[in-house]
Formats: C-alpha cells, sequence, structure tokens
C-alpha cells in the first residue's frame, strides 16, 4: 500500500514537472547591469545613453549572461512578443560582446575590415549556433515586421538610438517600443530635427536605410508623425517638406 502511494506521488511529480509550460530566457541580469552600467553622457555635442564598457565586462553576472544564452533552448521563446524581446536583448548584448572582445576601440565598425564587416563577424553563441549581429537584425528581428525594432537595438554607437536601461520583456514591449520611438524622435541631435526656415526635415539616418520597414505602415514619416514632438506633429504631414537625413555619428557609446 506504501509502494503504491509512493509511486503515485512520484509519478504525479514528475508529470507536473513534466507539463508545467517553459518558461522564456531570463534576461533579469541584463535588466540589472543596464541599469548600473548606463548612464547619460553628452559626446561630440550629442545628449545619450552611455555604456560603462569596462565595469560592465568585469561584473560576473555578464560573463554569467553570455553562459546562459550559449546553451539557451529557443523552445523556451514562443510566442512573436517573446521572440521580439529575446532577440532585441540579445542583440544589444552581442553588440556589448563584440565592442568588449575587442575592447579598447573608437568605434565598434573598428573590429571590421574590407573583406568583413564587424556586422558579419560571428559575435558569440546563442542556442548552441554561433551568430553575428547581421543574422540577428535581418535574418531574426526585421523578418517579423515590427519597425520599432530599429530604436531598439543599439549597435554601440552614438547616434543610435539610446540603450533603454532594462530589458525588454514580452509584456512590456509594446509601451518599451513605444517610448523608445518617442524619446528618439524627441532627440534632435539624432533623431529628429525640423528646419522651418528651410522647410526641411532632419530624420536619423536609420530611417533611410530602412525605410523599406516602414512602407506597409504608410511610409517613414506617416508612421514617425504620432510619436513625434506635439509642436511638430501637425507640420509633419505637409507634403512640401524636403527630408533629409543627419549624418551618423559611428563613434563608442562609452560612459
Amino acid at each position: 500500500m506504501r509502494f503504491r502511494l509512493c509511486f503515485r506521488l512520484c509519478l504525479g511529480i514528475i508529470l507536473l514537472l513534466v507539463t508545467q509550460p517553459a518558461f522564456a530566457f531570463d534576461f533579469s541580469g541584463w535588466d540589472a547591469l543596464l541599469k548600473k552600467y548606463v548612464a547619460s553622457k553628452t559626446i561630440d555635442g550629442v545628449r545619450l545613453s552611455a555604456m560603462n564598457y569596462q565595469k560592465l565586462g568585469q561584473d560576473p553576472i555578464y560573463k554569467m549572461l553570455i553562459k546562459d544564452l550559449e546553451g539557451n533552448s529557443l523552445s523556451q521563446v514562443t510566442t512573436r512578443q517573446e521572440k521580439l524581446a529575446f532577440w532585441m536583448n540579445v542583440y544589444n548584448i552581442m553588440a556589448a560582446k563584440m565592442v568588449l572582445d575587442n575592447y579598447p576601440v573608437e568605434s565598434i565598425k573598428d573590429v571590421g575590415s574590407f573583406f568583413r564587416e564587424v556586422w558579419k563577424r560571428p559575435v558569440g553563441t546563442v542556442a548552441g549556433k554561433t551568430r553575428t549581429l547581421d543574422e540577428i537584425e535581418h535574418e531574426i528581428l526585421r523578418k517579423m515586421g515590427e519597425p520599432r525594432i530599429h530604436v531598439a537595438i543599439v549597435c554601440a554607437s552614438v547616434s543610435c538610438p539610446d540603450i533603454r536601461p532594462e530589458a525588454y520583456t514580452a509584456k512590456s514591449l509594446n509601451r518599451q517600443l513605444d517610448d523608445q520611438m518617442t524619446s528618439f524622435l524627441a532627440n534632435s541631435q539624432k533623431g529628429l530635427r525640423l528646419d522651418e526656415k528651410n522647410n526641411t526635415l532632419y530624420l536619423s539616418s536609420i530611417f533611410k536605410w530602412f525605410k523599406e520597414d516602414f512602407e506597409t505602415q504608410g511610409g517613414v514619416v506617416a508612421f514617425l508623425t504620432p510619436y513625434a514632438p506635439e509642436s511638430t506633429r501637425g507640420k509633419l504631414k505637409s507634403n512640401r517638406l524636403r527630408i533629409a537625413y543627419m549624418n551618423y555619428n559611428w563613434g563608442l557609446n562609452e560612459l
């Protein structure tokens, strides 16, 4: 009788463990690192959120995070929101890793060469596969049809959107992406600037490079208008505006 009872109890525990839903990768460590090592700074006259790369690389949480990503199973990342949050976090982690693996550098682009740009160089292992920043951005994230990724992934450079001082989560993703877009466009030094005198709208070069990603949403300007500073929204609806793009500063976003 006791044997049967123990057997049933053990079987019940096993079934409970097997049938429990898998949880998406835990980025709480990355969240803590961001809160610890990201702060405001002005570089070359541009206001931005910068990263303390030296201290990040020395932190045992960072080293554990990289190791955990290597053995992570993508079967835990199932919904669209989970996939977006997962790969945006991974991109930002791997961009920082690329810098740290080659530190010190003045620009992440210095890591590349004429024959192979930095984006196409192996940067780390995620879920047992060697990845590149190019693969994460173009083969995974862009194919999910979410234009706001372009203000969420950060290529460790001054003119990039600011690195958010918190990890992206599936639950809060829409709010986080809306906030990223609003904040980026509010930064007239690298996001959006309206020159009324010359009837010219200056945008980040990001919106030129990835123009096609906004086409299904009505085009770049139409998509950006609701996120633009309130004082400029009405003017953005004018078809008479000339569109120009700001120079891109590839200098390292280092604190």
